[in-house]
């Protein structure tokens, strides 16, 4: 049985420094393409979403921010909101915008022709950036609808500039402290041809932009058979991988609990994060869950997504790297592909319960949060109004 001292010093550092950031919009109401399925207790705006959020660091430790979605986040008063996250031991993370749900990006938000329409998206953008200044929040993130779907719809090409065009009138507009973040995903909603559709495109963009501007990676916004592994370790060799968006998927972007589809891929993606130094805080990746819970209860649906990433990150973190150092330099292909089975078929529970007590909480966080009653109180208490969820 493994325990913290099987670590050494540095890495179990690295471990105790861990922090996840947890979307708001995993606690609304979601579903597929044909429902949207309500439960409840479900928040009906940010600050009970906030609420929310703070149960789950409450109960793994790992999880101290949470990220916005503008405008289904929209409070008058954000001030307000930090001082609310703040009194429940979280503060408030990235500012996500929201160009893809109003009729007027029907054809697209920042490449649309329509140069009214295309201002109105950056003008959204631009209103994310208040939004940064009033919660202290430092990085913007960027994912777009844009695309077409038929081929002669648009011009590929013009689309692009005008991309370009649009993400540099967004950038000049940040703070010096503030960053851009741009997600790339390889299809959906568009089917012909999306705008950025893959890391090359997403990392052309930001490496035009400045050195303030960076890459989201989505680890469901990829064709099957993908090594995200190796798009990882590329980011980080250009100093270009900003943040991960932690979810699961068995065909698409199905945004389904961490390790449930593919523990290894999780693995392997820390494996990589370690061995090349990205997971110390000072390295710049923000690490984040983007998950919408259509079936399973919300809270504890992102408290076990955050205790696979941590999994996934023990297991990392107990890789002999000298011995798989050794075996690569000697070409001993079977010790170095047994080398990392070892790692990833360790149980890690025990150490990570031993890092929870620790840490003064509770070695089960799951028990721990059934426990607590805190589902069945805002069953009870949130009655009436209205329960957000996709659009609100």
């Amino acid at each position: 049985m493994v325990s913290l001292h099987d670590l050494s010093e540095e890495r179990r550092a690295l471990l105790r420094q861990q922090t996840i950031e947890l979307p708001s919009w995993a606690f609304g109401n979601s579903g597929t393409r044909f429902k949207v399925f309500s439960t409840p207790g479900t928040p009906r705006d940010a600050f009970e979403k906030v609420a929310d959020a703070a149960q789950v660091h409450r109960f793994t430790g790992i999880t101290p921010r949470v990220s916005l979605h503008i405008p289904w986040d929209h409070v008058d008063d954000f001030a307000a909101l930090c001082e609310h996250a703040h009194a429940l031991g979280i503060t408030l993370g990235t500012i996500n915008s929201n160009v893809f749900q109003d009729e007027d990006y029907k054809f697209g938000s920042l490449t649309n022709s329509n140069e009214q329409q295309r201002r109105k998206a950056i003008d959204a953008h631009l209103r994310c950036i208040e939004v940064m200044r009033e919660t202290g929040s430092s990085t913007l993130k960027i994912w777009l609808a844009d695309g077409t779907n038929y081929p002669g719809q648009d011009s590929i090409a013009e689309r692009q500039a005008r991309l370009a065009d649009s993400l540099t009138t967004i950038y000049d507009a940040l703070d010096e402290d503030q960053r851009l973040l741009l997600e790339y995903k390889f299809f959906e909603p568009a089917f012909y041809h999306t705008d950025v559709p893959d890391w090359g495109t997403a990392l052309a963009h930001v490496q035009a932009l400045g050195e303030r501007a960076v890459v989201c990676l989505d680890t469901g916004h990829h064709a099957p058979g993908t090594n995200i592994e190796f798009i990882v370790v590329q980011l980080l060799r250009a100093g270009r991988l900003g943040a991960f968006d932690f979810n699961s998927r068995f065909y698409a972007d199905d945004d389904l609990i961490v390790g449930s589809a593919d523990p290894f891929q999780l693995f392997r993606i820390m494996h990589e994060i370690v061995e090349f130094g990205a997971l110390d805080a000072s390295s710049g990746v923000n690490f984040m869950l983007d998950q919408c819970h259509n079936l399973e209860a919300k809270i504890p649906g992102e408290i076990l997504s955050a205790l696979n990433v941590q999994e996934a990150t023990a297991k990392a973190l107990l890789v002999d790297r000298e011995a798989l150092r050794e075996a690569q330099d000697n070409h001993d292909v079977i010790t170095a592909h047994r080398v990392l089975m070892d790692a990833f078929s360790t149980d890690v529970r025990p150490l990570l319960a031993e890092l929870r007590e620790e840490m003064g909480i509770d070695p089960d966080p799951l028990a721990a949060f059934a426990r607590s009653g805190y589902l069945a109180q805002i069953e009870a208490e949130r009655v009436g109004g209205a329960q957000a969820s996709w659009g609100a």
